[in-house]
């Protein structure tokens, strides 16, 4: 079974299949191939609240890089055609407490029909 990453910022983004890269700090475990499950979020469930799942995705690649380094056509990638590199570092960095200098994991991903797919 597919393990679940939360796309818990990028919900909609998901939903609109706009978004084919995301940043994360951990998942290096992750190979060209591998299929997850994107998920509204994976943790801090209220009582009687479930995993909603979004979709499936396979990893295209996977590899660090420095936060600073993010293009302009990353930002579109991560579904924010709008913000300037700058903006987008300063918005993770605010959400995540990291600076624009940390390593983090730059996975780009396509959406798959269903887990026959796979």
């Amino acid at each position: 079974m597919p393990r679940n990453m939360s796309f818990a910022l990028t919900t909609q983004q998901f939903k609109d299949k706009i978004k084919t890269v995301t940043r994360r700090f951990g998942w290096y475990f992750l190979k060209p191939g591998d299929v997850l499950w994107g998920v509204e979020k994976c943790m801090g469930f209220k009582k009687g609240e479930k995993i909603k799942r979004l979709g499936l995705i396979r990893i295209i690649s996977a590899h660090k890089e420095v936060l600073s380094e993010i293009t302009q056509e990353d930002c579109i990638k991560e579904g924010f055609p709008d913000m300037a590199p700058s903006e987008f570092v300063r918005m993770l960095c605010n959400h995540s407490k990291c600076a624009p200098n940390d390593t983090v994991n730059r996975i780009e991903f396509e959406y798959i029909q269903s887990i026959a797919a796979i």
